[in-house]
């Protein structure tokens, strides 16, 4: 059964401590926003059923997902 990833997990960091670097910066939050939006895209494909995605569009959905994290994890480091 597919899971949402744990990006609080995956950056090392609690709620609080993203929420207010999030608060601080809003290209963050677009990002932060824009990561949960494309991980969820790759839990709804990586659960259909009738209407499954090829295996290279579910790629495709995670490395976009990947990417995003990547530009997360970059504007953090920007802004320490």
């Amino acid at each position: 059964m597919p899971v949402t990833h744990d990006l609080l997990h995956d950056l090392k960091l609690t709620k609080e401590e993203i929420q207010q670097k999030r608060t601080a910066d809003p290209h963050l939050d677009a990002l932060i926003n824009k990561y949960s939006q494309a991980d969820a895209d790759v839990v709804k494909a990586e659960t259909a059923t009738s209407d499954a995605p090829s295996d290279d569009t579910l790629k495709k959905l995670k490395e976009k997902r990947l990417q995003v994290k990547d530009k997360i994890v970059e504007q953090l480091q920007a802004r320490s």
